[in-house]
């Protein structure tokens, strides 16, 4: 299924490629999503990095507190996915 279609989609895709500081991008996402979402997402691109260094399920739960089923998960969309996990983490080294 394809996420991204439709007019919704687009004009989120264009709000994240407006902000252009970190104010704005916290401002936007407290408006956008919820407190628990914005852990939930947090959570997903910490254990991205970590399994970036290779680190085990098992620290990686331990340091994060996501379920192994979460690790899993984001150990899957980062190995096989699209590549924005790697994108973002590989952009964010060289700032």
């Amino acid at each position: 299924m394809d996420v991204f279609h439709g007019e919704g989609a687009a004009l989120l895709v264009q709000a994240i490629l407006s902000l252009k500081t970190e104010e704005e991008c916290r401002a936007f996402l407290e408006d956008l999503l919820t407190g628990k979402e914005i852990q939930d997402c947090s959570q997903r691109i910490l254990v991205a990095k970590l399994l970036r260094e290779r680190l085990v399920y098992s620290l990686i739960a331990q340091r994060t507190g996501a379920s192994t089923a979460t690790i899993s998960r984001v150990n899957r969309c980062f190995s096989y996915g699209t590549g924005g996990y790697q994108t973002v983490l590989e952009r964010m080294d060289e700032a």
